[in-house]
């Protein structure tokens, strides 16, 4: 009898044991990561993760995905980068701009009027020299995380109560920015005041007159509903409204090569099929907005702010350093 139940016992612990190791080897085998971003999933952000998304339970064969944090769930883009870095976050979706507060030079995306038209925009984020160079940025100065790939949300523009017809309509006004050097060079050479506060802060600012002027792009702008404070939207278009998927290392060093390479290819994915996809959903926001009132200056002379903006990009390059300049010559060179 008792070696009956001695059997028996073996027989469960073994049976146990087993059963735990399946358990490990499943999770292990099906992974899922944390993606932030502080933007509402409708935004172009969400076009992104949902692609990056898409693409790594293809090549993974379903074992890998991604649980997203979409509205600034995790933090704004300064805090998310911090836990990122920290191993408290697996990827993260930022602006260049707010890039700049880990690797300044990220700021080179910031300069104004770099970008010729919305095609030439396209095919920067596409180029492997450009996402090569940026990546080698960040490596250079940027410790506890990398970047996979670029995307864009489009063209930034301006929005408050009253029309910016051109760079007159701007001098004196206080214009809510990202916390860039770019940022802090461009507008004080339009003769604006800038102002530095978290994006969810940007409604409220509007609202009470701490800001005349904010600027963003304009699937955000509706998305966020901005409009209700600041009615008018003028497509100054000013600078691209770019942005970077990063990885946390702590996260990328527990990938197996076959893994980072699936990760890679899905990040390439987002640069290769995301920007015509966002440019699409700011041409839908416009008519969207005019249909509901908004009322939107196209008819916006940019020649002020350009012959203002020209003379700085360069010496904003060389100011922020050589993988700025290695940058910016790169995207002037695409045709």
């Amino acid at each position: 009898m008792s070696r009956t139940i001695r059997r028996r016992r073996a027989l469960g612990a073994v049976t146990v044991a087993a059963l735990i190791l399946a358990g490990s080897q499943a999770s292990a085998q099906n992974r899922q990561f944390s993606f932030a971003y502080d933007q509402p999933n409708t935004t172009a952000y969400g076009i992104a993760a949902n692609t990056f998304d898409a693409k790594l339970k293809e090549l993974s064969k379903g074992t890998m995905s991604i649980n997203q944090f979409p509205g600034a769930q995790l933090g704004q883009e300064p805090q998310m980068l911090q836990k990122m870095r920290a191993g408290d976050i697996d990827f993260v979706i930022t602006a260049t701009a707010n890039a700049s507060t880990l690797a300044p030079q990220a700021g080179v995306f910031s300069l104004h009027f770099i970008f010729r038209d919305q095609a030439h925009l396209v095919k920067v984020l596409a180029d492997p020299q450009v996402k090569d160079a940026f990546r080698a940025m960040i490596k250079d100065q940027v410790q506890g995380a990398q970047v996979l790939g670029l995307m864009t949300m489009g063209m930034r523009n301006m929005y408050s109560k009253k029309e910016i017809k051109s760079v007159d309509d701007v001098k004196g006004q206080k214009v809510r920015v990202q916390a860039t050097k770019t940022e802090d060079t461009h507008f004080p050479a339009y003769g604006a005041q800038t102002v530095h506060m978290p994006f969810g802060e940007v409604y409220t600012s509007l609202q009470t007159g701490v800001v005349n002027i904010a600027e963003n792009g304009v699937n955000v702008y509706l998305a966020n509903k901005h409009y209700e404070v600041a009615p008018v939207l003028s497509m100054t278009e000013h600078e691209a409204n770019n942005n970077c998927i990063w990885v946390s290392d702590k996260t990328w060093n527990s990938l197996t090569d076959e893994q980072k390479a699936w990760v890679q290819a899905a990040a390439d994915e987002v640069s290769r099929t995301e920007p015509a996809k966002a440019l699409q959903l700011e041409k839908d926001s416009a008519e969207k907005l005019k249909k509901m009132g908004v009322k939107v200056v196209d008819n916006v002379d940019k020649t002020g702010f350009a012959r203002d903006a020209a003379p700085i990009q360069d010496s904003l390059a060389k100011e922020l350093g050589p993988h700025a300049v290695k940058i910016l010559e790169l995207v002037r060179n695409i045709k």
